[in-house]
């Protein structure tokens, strides 16, 4: 295999944390769906949003990192992702409706965000 053909792994993967509105919107998800697992898209449509899928129904690629858990729901990233979070990722919950069509978070008038402390401004 060339270098090329593979994916560089960082060395490590970003700190996670979660706001009470994430955990409120998880639960509520978790109460309708059963288990579930987030993953940060890397989609040209949803950015980099964090998506959420029954836990088992949506297919990880080879470089989805998981880079910890959220009350008890896996949380992945693509490696190639990994980098630009090394500051840090904070699962967030705000109002409205989110761009995820397909993510269960879709619909119920609050959507996920993913929040850096990198990318905050003073």
């Amino acid at each position: 295999m060339s270098e090329s053909d593979t994916t560089a792994v960082p060395e490590a993967v970003p700190a996670l944390e979660a706001t009470d509105a994430a955990r409120a919107l998880l639960a509520a998800i978790v109460a309708d769906h059963g288990p579930v697992l987030l993953i940060l898209s890397g989609g040209c449509c949803d950015g980099t949003a964090p998506m959420c899928y029954p836990e088992g129904e949506f297919l990880l690629a080879p470089d989805d990192l998981r880079i910890g858990a959220v009350d008890g729901a896996a949380v992945y990233l693509p490696a190639g992702l990994a980098p630009l979070w090394q500051g840090g990722l904070t699962l967030d919950a705000v109002p409205g409706r989110g761009g995820g069509v397909f993510s269960l978070d879709n619909g119920r008038e609050a959507h996920f965000v993913a929040r850096s402390a990198v990318c905050l401004k003073p």
